[in-house]
């Protein structure tokens, strides 16, 4: 009777033995799995890669915000004074949300009085295309990333500003990266636009 009893308990301690390494051996492959997923992620959106393809709409969709996701793809505009980034002044770099070009530096920006980020110039005008923009029975200039066609905002006549023109730009369509996280992020080469040039 006994004997029997400690064969019954070897067998349910060498189930649980098992179950409990099957847990183990499942939950280490969950680990595994999700370690890799979130590096693959991270590797798509550090840095900038020209040879990266532009994430797909339902890419776009999932990975956006639903803000970001109307002012890049659907031509929405955000609330003026009530947005991420109209009055950050960090040193830093303002790049495409959808593909992580760099498009505006800090030293570009100023108060424009749009309540939006505002720009005197981009980093390269080869990463912004303009069109001609006719809605709400006004002429406009419409200015999105060349690369994802992402809607940014409008370009407009200024007087004060240093080109005499003003990028105003959806805070939604942009990530900012600080200059002390910017050799981190992949964008190390990008240090020189945010350095003011030195007065000769």
């Amino acid at each position: 009777m006994n004997e029997g009893t400690r064969i019954k308990g070897d067998d349910t301690s060498r189930v649980s033995l098992g179950i409990g390494i099957a847990v183990a051996v499942l939950a280490i492959g969950v680990v595994i799995y999700f370690t890799m997923f979130f590096h693959s992620v991270k590797q798509q959106m550090t840095g900038f890669d020209p040879n990266r393809p532009v994430p797909d709409d339902a890419t776009l969709r999932r990975r956006l915000s639903t803000e970001a996701y109307h002012i890049t793809r659907e031509n929405s505009t955000e609330t003026a004074f009530k947005n991420k980034y109209f009055d950050n002044f960090r040193p830093g770099i303002y790049v495409d949300v959808i593909t992580g070009e760099p498009l505006f530096s800090s030293i570009d920006k100023f108060d424009g009085g749009t309540g939006r980020p505002t720009f005197s110039k981009p980093i390269s005008k080869d990463s912004i295309a303009e069109r001609d923009d006719n809605s709400y029975d006004m002429h406009r200039i419409e200015v999105r990333a060349k690369r994802s066609n992402a809607h940014l905002g409008h370009l407009i006549a200024d007087p004060t500003s240093p080109s005499g023109q003003r990028y105003a730009v959806n805070s939604a369509a942009l990530r900012f990266i600080p200059t002390e996280e910017m050799e981190h992020e992949g964008y190390a080469s990008y240090m020189s636009v945010v350095t003011p040039v030195a007065q000769k």
